[in-house]
């Protein structure tokens, strides 16, 4: 039996998988990472002893989390937990269940995998995933396999650099994310008189500003649609440098459907430097839902197993 844990920058999830990959029992929480870390942690494993049944030890585990260097059992440099300094996640959720071997995985790379075997990206190669969430992220499966590059740490979308128009360098993450949709929205609420919902909301963040856009408040409609064309941006640099069959999209910024990927796939069009990168299911919405990184890290860990 499979353990496996998706730690992201906003949720933790946990699941117990047989072998063939069928989800027996499933719990999440919220991370709460600005907590010490310590607590954060032990939350973690408390979710994860929920779904292991009584007397029983995982064969292996498998944990889904943020950072490039995640492969190697430990979360450093990770931009949605940057506190998380050289943690060795993958060795503290071993000792807590009696030694069982865990493999850890980047959260896109696991999400990656999963789609190319079970979802949305059957089939294609080479196969890219984006995830924008918190942060955004990517996986490549080429020829098959999972494309990690000289020291596995390939590949990161998310951190392609951009101008921002006061001239700061930043990520492609900090305008298309969750994360950058809330800046963008303050900045433009700061710089404007432009009425809108958001000016009474107790917090101006992704999630508030998707939900006012859905509720065709003006000014959260034009971040949403700024945010559309930077990812765009961030789609053509992948298409041009992988020529892939498939780009899937994932994550919870995606849920906000034609508002954010009609202008993102306008952009990437506009700017194909052939017409044939592109094709009618070129970029298609993942098929895996909100589990798709649990999924993967058990797909990962199950393929440790000898």
């Amino acid at each position: 039996m499979i353990l496996s844990i998706d730690f992201g920058g906003t949720r933790t999830r946990a699941g117990w998988f047989d072998a063939d990959l069928r989800c027996l029992k499933r719990e999440e929480m919220l991370s709460q990472t600005k907590d010490p870390q310590d607590v954060v942690i032990q939350r973690m494993v408390d979710l994860a002893r929920s779904v292991v049944p009584p007397g029983e030890t995982p064969a292996v585990i498998g944990i889904s989390s943020p950072g490039p260097q995640a492969y190697t059992g430990v979360i450093m440099n990770a931009a949605t937990v940057p506190h998380w300094d050289r943690v060795p996640l993958a060795q503290i959720m071993s000792d807590a269940f009696n030694g069982a071997p865990a493999h850890m995985e980047n959260d896109a790379n696991a999400a990656a995998l999963a789609e190319y075997a079970m979802g949305a990206a059957q089939g294609c190669d080479p196969a890219i995933y984006m995830t924008v969430s918190t942060g955004i992220g990517g996986g490549a499966v080429v020829g098959g396999k999972l494309f990690t590059g000289w020291r596995g740490l390939a590949v990161e979308p998310g951190h392609v650099k951009y101008p921002a128009p006061d001239g700061r360098l930043l990520s492609l993450e900090a305008f298309a994310s969750g994360t950058g949709i809330g800046r963008l929205a303050r900045e433009k609420l700061a710089a404007s008189d432009m009425p809108s919902l958001l000016r009474s909301a107790a917090s101006v963040d992704g999630k508030s500003v998707g939900q006012a856009a859905q509720q065709g408040d003006a000014l959260a409609l034009e971040v949403i649609n700024d945010a559309g064309r930077w990812l765009g941006l961030g789609l053509i640099n992948i298409v041009h440098m992988f020529n892939p069959q498939c780009v899937v999209l994932g994550g919870s910024v995606m849920n906000l459907g034609d508002l954010i990927l009609k202008p993102a796939l306008k952009t990437m069009r506009e700017l194909l430097i052939d017409p044939l990168y592109d094709d009618p299911n070129l970029i298609r919405m993942a098929a895996l839902g909100e589990d798709v990184c649990l999924i993967g890290a058990a797909q990962h860990a199950r393929s440790k197993l000898k």
